[in-house]
């Protein structure tokens, strides 16, 4: 197992490098100058000149990559020319919050759109099937930002359940902190759990139709072992794949979810970097989510090997 996530790594390792020069190059390439919006409405040429210097933009876009890949190798993504702040300090800020969102909207999209799948594929052709179908498409349909206006409207307003927006750190407060994170979680896991479902559903209805299935039955097991230990477990690694897939976008940052719910994590960041050019800020969040995707999917390989071990090295 360990040469066969040492390979994976190996693998990874020009995939980084790849992303790390499409941003880099990609980012400079756009039109506009961070240092006119970073200057002021005085824009004198000397400061203009002296902050060019500082930040190293008058270097060939070649040495400030070479010079940015060296910083980022020692931990230095640099400094975020709107706040004057360490671009690592401002991920470590906001990593938590979009991992919190992102980590309880996946489980809710799990525990909705997994057992919805297993029984869609197992009444197949029935009410229930269509149900599910009809609930999946809607799930997929509806758009995120007028079921989280809809959900404050009726969650916070009318019943005064759940806070509208805010966010609270878990640290301080857990169970505050889960009921300010219940209502946007709960508004992404439902378009995930449609897809999850989607894809359950699929790889179940070709599981269910194999020759181990049917030897399963023949012996007498029950259909519930029947369609858990046997059907499930060798549905999961398209399962897998989608999920861990879904994961990484979920931290790349859900940018309308949270600007609705005034969450403070990765989207707003992104957001508010990007219109004020801050390009620091901007390399160092894609750069994070790349590697972020490449974690995620080598955490799948390595749940393919756990769940189905005859797959090989593949």
């Amino acid at each position: 197992m360990l040469a066969f996530i040492g390979r994976r790594i190996l693998i990874a390792i020009p995939t980084i490098i790849l992303i790390s020069i499409f941003v880099f190059t990609l980012q400079h390439l756009l039109p506009g100058d961070p240092i006119l919006v970073l200057a002021g409405e005085e824009r004198d040429p000397e400061v203009l000149e002296f902050l060019r210097e500082k930040y190293r933009l008058n270097d060939p876009i070649p040495i400030q990559y070479l010079a940015w890949v060296g910083n980022a190798l020692q931990g230095d993504l640099g400094i975020s020319f709107r706040t004057n702040q360490p671009v690592l300090e401002l991920i470590g800020e906001k990593l938590p919050v979009t991992l919190q969102l992102a980590t309880m909207a996946l489980i809710i999209a799990m525990v909705i759109g997994i057992p919805a799948g297993v029984l869609s594929a197992y009444k197949k052709g029935t009410w229930i099937d269509w149900v599910a179908n009809v609930v999946a498409l809607s799930g997929l349909s509806v758009p995120n930002f007028w079921l989280g206006i809809m959900m404050i409207l009726l969650v916070s307003v009318k019943l005064g359940w759940l806070p509208a927006s805010g966010y609270q750190p878990f640290a301080e407060d857990p169970l505050q902190s889960i009921k300010t994170m219940l209502m946007p979680a709960f508004v992404l896991g439902t378009a995930i759990a449609a897809t999850l479902m989607r894809h359950t559903r699929s790889a179940m209805l070709s599981v269910l139709k194999s020759d181990y299935i049917r030897t399963a039955r023949a012996k007498g097991l029950a259909e519930h072992v029947v369609l858990i230990k046997h059907a499930l477990r060798n549905a999961l690694v398209p399962i897998v794949t989608v999920t861990t897939l879904i994961f990484g976008e979920l931290l790349a940052g859900a940018v309308l979810t949270e600007q609705i719910f005034t969450i403070p994590g990765f989207g707003k960041l992104v957001v508010d970097a990007v219109f004020n050019r801050d390009y620091a800020v901007v390399q160092g969040i894609v750069l994070c989510t790349g590697v972020a995707f490449i974690f995620m999917n080598l955490l799948a390989d390595v749940a393919y090997r756990v769940l189905n071990p005859r797959m090989g090295d593949k």
